[in-house]
């Protein structure tokens, strides 16, 4: 049994004599999976995993399921790497709250890193004070592959709840398409006007997909009356 332990620890202890050198920011992505999987031969599983999965990013997407469905993984280091990963996103996503808002880009940049993983569509809300500064965000739709289903009064009930000045919804494509479907526009519409009888105004209404967004502000969709 000793002997068995010494001469399958190195590769899964090299990793980490890495990151006691130069520290975790430099380590590889597969290096930094085999610290998280921490099993004897880890690094090599590393790299076949990145690679069957198409790369970090990917990974992260996966979930745990589909992580503990592969070979030598399991549920137990399946439900680690879900946890690290989620972890992940939720430094990325405390960076980025409770920001001013002034523009579109702006929203987009707050977005982006809550959506940059998903493979499913996700509606949040910001609700803003009178300087355009987030009070709160909050989810209230999530749905498929193919899109979501919403009702006006989801967005429009949080934003009152809070007390907001006016509102911004933003929601995500994960084709990598940002362009808005007649759904979108339709549901914009049905929002701002609601939105116009309370008096809490629809600022804008934005869709981001990867690097790209667009804002039916910005394009002249949304008849603002704020």
């Amino acid at each position: 049994m000793t002997m068995s332990f010494t001469r399958t620890e190195p590769a899964a202890w090299s990793a980490r004599e890495h990151a006691r050198e130069v520290g975790l920011r430099d380590l590889a992505d597969a290096e930094l999976l085999a610290l998280v999987l921490g099993t004897a031969g880890a690094e090599r599983q590393a790299v076949a995993l990145l690679e069957q999965l198409g790369g970090i990013d990917a990974m992260a997407r996966a979930g745990f399921g589909e992580l503990a469905e592969r070979r030598g993984i399991g549920p137990a280091r399946g439900m680690r790497l879900a946890a690290a990963f989620e972890l992940g996103r939720r430094v990325a996503v405390g960076r980025a709250s409770l920001p001013w808002l002034p523009d579109s880009r702006a929203v987009h940049e707050w977005a982006r890193p809550r959506f940059d993983a998903l493979d499913h569509e996700e509606l949040w809300v910001l609700a803003l004070d009178g300087q355009h500064r987030v009070r709160a965000a909050r989810r209230v739709a999530a749905g498929g592959l193919h899109g979501l289903q919403v009702s006006v009064r989801d967005p429009l009930r949080f934003a009152l709840r809070e007390g907001a000045s006016a509102f911004v919804v933003v929601h995500n494509h994960p084709s990598g398409d940002p362009t808005p479907s007649i759904e979108d526009l339709h549901f914009t519409e049905q929002l701002r006007a609601a939105a116009d009888v309370v008096g809490t105004p629809l600022l804008d209404h934005v869709i981001v997909a990867g690097n790209r967004h667009r804002s039916m502000l910005d394009d002249g969709m949304l008849n603002q009356t704020a």
